[in-house]
């Protein structure tokens, strides 16, 4: 029998049970307590380190349950063999205190994320704590395929108001993301539809496609979007846009080229338009612009919206309105799919829209990132007078086009020299990007409203000799 000698510190946060047990455990796996050794018993090992019994018992049979030791009956317990444990401990990684990655960046000029400073945290926490009710029974069930309803109730209301959308609570689907909205949709639709893209466009749209194995054709835009007649040509059947805040240009869609899409529609019988409305709240003169959506008035238009820019890309709570003559088809194919947002997080975001706090945060995030805009502008024509900004007064990006004689590659290295982080226009690009001046993305939601003429003026050392 060997002799157990460990120091209990019983003034500690680990209770003795545990630190006896992590020695025993520690003494076995070294391979200081061989094969068949005997252990104490808890008579000897309780009286020899001062505790109860109790709590070499609980030790004891932790160890048994793990199978490092066995019980012997009217004998004691016994050490387990286990083959080569020590060279297993010697050969394994141990785990490592994180490293801060060193800063490579100090300004990011990326077009994801939200500003960091300004989330409602306080009514966030507020209403969630009062959802998590023990006596609500819908929490611990997987709810409605196709979200909770008072939530979808709340959408509705929220989208006729703010974008001209119409459409009843049955009508819509809460996803988790819009990646999976789009792949909901290529399952709704036969395997055969074509799709039609923007080019430049968002840049997990085609990945989303190519890994669904979903046809799909690029289809280059004018100053209006996408264009009628390549679209025409192209032989598709859906086409997805972006018309009040085109990704990544930044053009608004006039209500002509509105009309000239809709018109496609009506030509051939199974198309349709998937309209992704991703930050159309922030609009900085006037009114934000109606949805395609809502000019259509012959159920043609499957409308995409999300909560990530105008809360938090973090929630992941995304919808699309489905149009009538689609929701038959939408049942019949795809009824075995859940809502995959916990029903917790769609009852706190019901309650954030209905008491209030949601419009409140758009107004005061509305106004917030009109100033970062502004302050944006103001300092590229002040710092960079010869650079031309492009895009309307709406979203949380524009363009930015720079005529110094270096190309878009240099400018994004040159910038990256002085930790300043912008992206190129080209990357948007699907098919070969157009021979154009050097065109810059920049976003402007994440970076500080202080940092951003230290940011520009960095840009200025970098670009102009």
């Amino acid at each position: 029998m060997i002799e157990l000698t460990v120091s209990l510190q019983k003034e500690g946060r680990v209770p003795l049970y545990e630190q006896l047990y992590a020695h025993i455990r520690q003494e076995i796996i070294s391979g200081a307590f061989v094969f068949n050794t005997r252990l104490p018993s808890k008579r000897q090992l309780a009286a020899h380190l001062a505790c109860s019994q109790n709590t070499v018992l609980t030790a004891y049979s932790q160890l048994l349950a793990e199978g490092y030791i066995t019980a012997r009956p009217k004998i004691g317990y016994y050490v387990n063999a286990l083959d080569n444990m020590a060279q297993l401990e010697k050969g394994r990684a141990q785990p490592q205190r994180p490293t801060k990655e060193p800063e490579d960046c100090r300004y990011d000029f990326s077009h994801h994320g939200v500003d960091p400073i300004h989330f409602p945290f306080a009514a966030w926490r507020k209403i969630t704590k009062d959802v998590i009710n023990e006596w609500d029974e819908e929490l611990l069930k997987t709810g409605h395929r196709q979200g909770h309803p008072d939530l979808r109730a709340a959408i509705a209301t929220y989208l006729y108001q703010s974008r001209g959308v119409v459409c009843s609570p049955e009508q819509i689907v809460v996803s988790a993301g819009t990646e999976l909205l789009l792949q909901l949709l290529i399952q709704l639709f036969d395997e055969n539809v074509v799709y039609a893209i923007e080019n430049p466009g968002y840049e997990k749209l085609n990945l989303i496609f190519k890994s669904s194995r979903a046809s799909y054709k690029t289809v280059d835009l004018d100053e209006n979007g996408m264009r009628p007649d390549v679209l025409l040509k192209s032989g598709a059947d859906i086409a997805c846009v972006t018309p009040s805040h085109q990704f990544p240009t930044g053009r608004i869609m006039p209500v002509s080229r509105r009309i000239q899409l809709l018109n496609w529609t009506r030509g051939k019988e199974g198309r349709y338009i998937v309209e992704d409305d991703y930050d159309s709240e922030f609009r900085y003169d006037g009114r934000p612009i109606s949805s395609l959506q809502g000019l259509d008035g012959s159920g043609k238009v499957i409308y995409l919206g999300a909560f990530s820019k105008s809360l938090t890309p973090a929630l992941r709570v995304s919808y699309m309105v489905l149009p009538e003559r689609l929701l038959q088809s939408y049942h019949e194919k795809l009824n075995f799919y859940m809502c995959p947002v916990p029903t917790v997080e769609q009852k706190a975001l019901y309650r954030f829209i209905q008491e209030g706090h949601f419009e409140r945060h758009l107004n005061k995030m509305r106004m917030l990132y009109k100033q970062k805009r502004e302050r944006l502008v103001s300092s590229i024509r002040s710092l960079l007078p010869n650079a031309v900004i492009e895009g309307a007064s709406t979203g949380l990006h524009f363009v930015l086009k720079i005529d110094n004689g270096q190309s878009e590659k240099a400018l994004i290295e040159a910038a990256k020299t002085l930790k300043v982080r912008v992206y190129g226009l080209s990357q948007y690009y699907f098919e070969q990007a157009p021979s154009m001046e050097s065109a810059l993305l920049l976003g402007f939601a994440a970076i500080k409203y202080d940092d951003i003429y230290d940011a520009v003026s960095r840009l200025k050392s970098a670009w102009v000799r």
